[in-house]
């Protein structure tokens, strides 16, 4: 050989460490905010270990990698390792993850039990048994190898040669360089010799070899006379010997004696600076690897969906009996299908998960989809079918049309489950399932919300009587108590001594007057507002008296309940974009007045932090599917009378980032559009900043008869003929109340399309003279929809027809600017959207908005209570009234929610059970154990 070639890996570095550098920038233009991330492990202090690793932290600095070193005590056990190890696989922001070695702990661990708990897919040191395994069967495309020999290999093939047929000898045999380097070079079609320092034959195998790798761990045990000519030599080896010369007294050798060595091999790595540098640069290249499958894997709006074939059958099968025939996707499974991580998901079971609210964190810069509201016409009190349209809706944009979409319902409240309405999970072959589950408990969201709120309604009853019963110092050595000889103020009774005016932190420092002023809430229970709930139809609870034990005192009251959904927490469940924002709203509900005029507030009360941890796990969102397996997020139940009536914020959030830009999220407005569609649009789009792109407005020929002057439809009951018979005229008629409904819809700006929800009894003229009505009263489209009986099928020229509503200009504006008095928020709903020539303030009326107004909430929303049955205040007042004075007897405020809402005409919040409730057909099933019954 006329010269040798030495194998500095430095400039292959330079040259990794810049295409890794434009990887990086690549994905943070297409992923903003993302970056790939690297942790390691350390368990002790070695100077080796130390220097290694600081090493991989400056190269992952140069490169854009986020890299983070923890570093546990040499007193940590195997489990305090094996701990950090499943923290570490769970966070979605580590992509690559090592286990620096050895491991420098004064207590016994097992090294091969800690290199195998790292995730397969972070392991970039390729050391698990999965990935080592997956390297000897050849599987190179779908492991991670072992980042010296990857970097061997690099050097290798820098040198020009062709490794295949080539003769490879490796000596060593460990699991981190030696055999996973015999297996790179087998399946890099060399023919490969495996030896180690106990091969007798050393020299002469050394001798046949063409490509000879090192890593022994010996200094220079490999001769240069030993090596064949024109051999490539990778020297892994890092040896300290002595050295009088050196100011340390020893200096770094490797495996190989390199000065003999040189003389014969046609390429070599010298020690150092041969293999260290590119040993660094392949964790890199894997760790920017491992980002970009976890992208790839996890994309938001790249969905890879199995969806569920129906086996549709005439006449249409119960519903309950549908929902059994049918056998959901494992919840896991949909969760990892729509994009979510798996320690983004809490699983409830087999069919339900809680979503945490870390990956709308995740997925905050990610651009938002397609967002729809499904409303209605006013509907007959037995519904027009607004759920079955949503969930046959998403089923023909996901099943028939491979579009990523999501649904957003409301939680059904147990009330009507058991009492006269039955289940809210759609019906026929458009359900949420399982519908036993949606109907009932689901994951105790609702529960919840009946414990905090009468948490605050016990809070303010104790209040009360304490304060009746005890002095001002009393109440002050009880409120702020000495623990220990000390006495502090809790961080929420500083806020109230702000809130008062008082800015002192020292217990000891106030005054008589201001320890007056503090532990006297002076409630006047003629004011209170905030009442106990149970999520139980129970008539005989609306109202009731308190107090009566003889341990009370004699301070008994006058009290009602409610039912749970119509909690101000649930509205404010709903409203909520965050844990934060709704501790916020927590502390801001008004529970009464004091007899100064002054608010009193849960905050005030004390119970604020308490509402919090109780609700902690409710404010996540509940996952679920349909029938023919679309992704659904069930999530808050608010009335949609005395609250907004929609699902929550946080469910439409998460799912438009998950849908990505092209897919869509279609969420239920409660009521027709004069109620839950605007308070949708003036509430919760307030609220959110989000902004919708279509109306869905569902229509149904029999509700359209009614408001034609049909005669009345009541629940349990057989229709009248009219209803079952082509009546055309009628029918003509009643289409005065679609029409309103779509001008309702076109005053916010939004396109409309409307859905004519088809029944058996339906002829093709009268479905055919909905839709022309609906076309000539402005709605983008009009069409039949059979999805009842056929699922998503039945609603596919529906889903067409939203997708190019979608792609129309939304020129969305809300009604009314909330700067507005009171009054006249009002009257513009009124007129504007009931049809009402004026409104009336009764006395009751008048003085709560001068006492909102004073109080400083009359710039809130207005969330009308009034009928669901007539765009007026008289339910017998069909069609689209005009002309009539809509009167307001009261208002009331939801502050921590967020609006204040008029009372129009009478109605109560704690529904009675009918002669015969739904619960006569509710049971186990003696075989299955399941549940029976008409939901």
């Amino acid at each position: 050989l006329t010269s040798t070639l030495f194998l500095f890996s430095f400039p292959l570095f330079s040259q990794v460490r810049d295409r890794l550098k434009q990887q990086v920038v690549e994905m943070k233009e297409k992923f903003p905010g993302f970056r790939p991330g690297l942790a390691i492990l350390q368990v002790g202090n070695r100077d080796d270990s130390n220097l290694y690793i600081n090493m991989k932290l400056k190269a992952a600095a140069e490169i854009g990698i986020n890299a983070n070193h923890i570093k546990l005590p040499n007193t940590a056990t195997e489990a305090d390792v094996l701990k950090c190890i499943a923290s570490l696989n769970a966070d979605p922001a580590v992509h690559g993850f090592i286990v620096q070695l050895p491991l420098d702990s004064d207590k016994p661990i097992n090294t091969e039990k800690i290199t195998n708990a790292v995730a397969p897919e972070k392991d970039v040191d390729g050391l698990s048994s999965i990935n080592a395994g997956k390297l000897s069967r050849g599987d190179l495309g779908d492991c991670f190898i072992p980042c010296t020999p990857k970097g061997c290999m690099e050097l290798i093939k820098q040198t020009g040669v062709q490794v295949t047929g080539k003769r490879a000898v490796v000596i060593g045999r460990s699991k981190i360089v030696g055999a996973p380097m015999h297996d790179l070079l087998l399946w890099n079609n060399a023919t490969v010799t495996t030896c180690h320092s106990k091969t007798s034959t050393l020299a002469e195998e050394v001798g046949k070899a063409d490509i000879l790798v090192v890593a022994a761990g010996k200094a220079e045990m490999v001769k240069g006379e030993w090596i064949k000519p024109g051999a490539i030599v990778i020297d892994c080896g890092i040896n300290h010997v002595p050295d009088s010369t050196k100011a340390s007294g020893k200096r770094v050798v490797g495996d190989v004696a390199y000065n003999t060595a040189k003389e014969k091999a046609s390429y070599i790595t010298p020690v150092p600076g041969g293999v260290g540098p590119m040993t660094v640069a392949m964790l890199m290249q894997s760790t920017v690897e491992s980002a970009q499958r976890f992208l790839e894997k996890f994309q938001p709006g790249k969905w890879t969906i199995q969806y569920n074939q129906l086996a549709l059958r005439m006449p249409v099968p119960s519903d309950i009996e549908i929902s059994r025939s049918c056998i959901p996707k494992p919840i896991e499974q949909v969760a990892v299908e729509v994009g979510l991580l798996p320690d983004e998901v809490e699983l409830y079971g087999q069919t339900k998960a809680k979503v945490q609210l870390s990956a709308l964190n995740r997925l905050k810069n990610q651009p938002d989809g397609k967002y729809v509201v499904v409303t209605g016409i006013t509907p007959t009190p037995l519904g027009e079918g607004k759920s079955t349209t949503t969930v046959g809706l998403v089923q023909a944009l996901g099943a028939h049309l491979h579009q990523n979409v999501f649904a957003c319902v409301r939680q059904p409240s147990q009330g009507p489950t058991f009492g006269i309405k039955g289940g809210a999970a759609g019906g026929g072959y458009c359900q949420v399932v399982p519908m036993e589950e949606f109907n009932l408990h689901l994951t105790g969201d609702i529960h919840a919300i009946t414990a905090a709120n009468n948490l605050v309604a016990a809070a303010i009853d104790a209040r009360m009587f304490h304060e009746q019963t005890q002095s001002d110092q009393a109440l002050y050595n009880r409120l702020v108590p000495s623990v220990s000889g000390v006495r502090k103020f809790s961080d929420i009774q500083i806020r109230r001594l702000q809130k008062l005016g008082i800015n002192k932190t020292d217990p000891a420092a106030l005054t008589n007057e201001e320890i007056n002023s503090f532990v006297r809430l002076d409630i006047d229970p003629g004011t209170i507002t905030w009442q106990r709930v149970l999520d139980t139809n129970d008539r005989f609870l609306r109202k009731i008296t308190i107090g009566q034990s003889p341990t009370e005192k004699g301070f008994s009251r006058t009290a009602q309940f409610d039912i749970t959904v119509s909690s101000e927490i649930m509205a404010v469940l709903a409203l909520a974009d965050g844990l934060d924002d709704m501790k916020k709203r927590f502390g801001r509900m008004v529970v009464a007045s004091s007899k100064k005029g002054q608010p009193v507030t849960a905050d005030d009360l004390g119970v604020t932090g308490a509402l919090a941890v109780l609700m902690k796990d409710a404010i996540k969102p509940n996952l679920m599917q349909t029938l023919e397996g679309t992704p659904v997020f069930v999530h808050a139940g608010p009335f949609a009378n005395i609250a907004h009536g929609n699902s929550s914020v946080l469910a439409d959030k998460i799912a438009l980032k998950l849908v990505g830009k092209d897919g869509f999220v279609v969420t239920e407005a409660g009521f027709g559009a004069d109620i839950g569609m605007e308070k949708f649009f003036d509430i919760k789009c307030r609220y959110s900043g989000l902004r919708p792109h279509v109306v869905v407005l569902v229509a149904t020929v029999r509700a359209l008869k009614m408001h034609g002057g049909g005669p009345a439809v009541t629940a349990g009951v057989p229709l009248p003929r009219e209803y079952t018979e082509e009546n055309l005229q009628l029918l003509a008629n009643g289409c005065s109340n679609l029409n309103k409904q779509i001008q309702n819809a076109r005053l916010f700006g939004v396109p409309v399309v409307v859905a004519v929800n088809a029944f058996k009894t339906d002829t093709k003229a009268e479905l055919a003279l909905v839709v022309q009505k609906a076309k000539e009263a402005g709605a983008f489209d009009a069409v039949e929809c059979t999805h009842w009986a056929e699922g998503g099928k039945g609603a596919l020229a529906l889903a067409q027809a939203v997708q190019r509503a979608s792609q129309a200009p939304s020129n969305f504006r809300f009604l009314y600017n909330t700067e507005l008095p009171v009054v006249d928020k009002i009257r513009l709903i009124a007129q504007q959207v009931y049809g009402a020539r004026d409104i009336e303030l009764l006395p009751e009326a008048q003085e709560k908005i001068a006492v909102y107004t004073k109080q400083g909430f009359g710039n809130l929303p207005i969330c009308m209570a009034k009928t669901h049955l007539s765009l007026s205040h008289d339910p017998e007042q069909k069609g689209a009234p005009t002309g009539f004075v809509l009167p307001i007897r009261d208002i009331r405020a939801s502050v921590g929610a967020g609006f204040l809402y008029p009372l129009v005409g009478t109605m109560s919040t704690m529904p009675g059970l009918p002669t015969r409730p739904c619960f006569y057909d509710i049971d186990l099933d003696p075989v299955s154990g399941g549940v029976n019954g008409l939901f």
